[in-house]
């Protein structure tokens, strides 16, 4: 569901002016509706102060962008203790895996713990689509977290897969934005996870012609792609 809220100014513009710079969007990541504007003033309140309400709704795709790039609020002694535990683990999961020849890397990104595997034959490791991919980045998140108040934010890559599926998927934004323009029909994707459904909302929120939303419930949420 979208989120709304009302901002207050002097003018309208100062209101969604304000209420743009407090969420930190684009005018055009939001749809404004004017609840009381500076023209509906009788004579009896010309002497009031005056006041302009806007309501303002963040789009679904972009409220859906804010909750996938949350920052946690871990402390650096929980974030350490996180990467502790995520070295443990790989170094005996890597351990016990046929392919001898794998590496690991952790990386901190902002409020993320970034954790790539390299090696060659890591297929098995990335399964169709990603599936195996996506639950070991499930485990790891889980082991992260485990002693930690706040949920730690774990991105796993494995042989850049994460580069190569989110350029597969632009692709595929880019074609079926086309299609839907076309053919005036709106085109509802596969179950995909929320980094990869953010990959779509965000390659074509600059569309003025295409809109993107989600449906459905984790983990079969869905995007779907429609006219504006």
């Amino acid at each position: 569901m979208d989120k709304t809220y009302i901002f207050e100014g002097k003018t309208t513009n100062e209101a969604i002016e304000k209420g743009l710079s407090e969420l930190k969007v684009s005018k055009n990541k939001v749809d404004i509706k004017v609840l009381e504007t500076e023209d509906k003033r009788s004579f009896f309140s010309i002497l009031t102060p005056r006041i302009v309400k806007v309501e303002i709704k963040l789009k679904e795709d972009v409220a859906e962008e804010k909750k996938t790039t949350k920052v946690s609020n871990i402390t650096p002694e929980d974030k350490e203790k996180a990467k502790e535990n995520l070295k443990a683990f790989l170094d005996e999961f890597i351990s016990k895996l046929p392919t001898k020849d794998l590496k690991y890397e952790l990386k901190e990104e902002n409020d993320m713990i970034e954790v790539n595997i390299i090696g060659d034959d890591t297929g098995y490791l990335i399964g169709y689509r990603g599936e195996v991919l996506n639950s070991l980045q499930t485990i790891v998140t889980n082991i992260a977290s485990k002693e930690s108040h706040e949920k730690v934010r774990v991105l796993l890559n494995i042989g850049g897969y994460r580069e190569k599926r989110k350029k597969d998927l632009e692709v595929l934004a880019m074609k079926i934005a086309g299609s839907v323009i076309k053919t005036r029909k709106s085109i509802t994707l596969e179950p995909m996870s929320a980094y990869e459904r953010k990959i779509i909302h965000t390659k074509l929120q600059e569309n003025n012609k295409i809109k993107t939303y989600s449906v459905g419930e984790e983990p079969y949420r869905k995007v779907v792609v429609a006219l504006k």
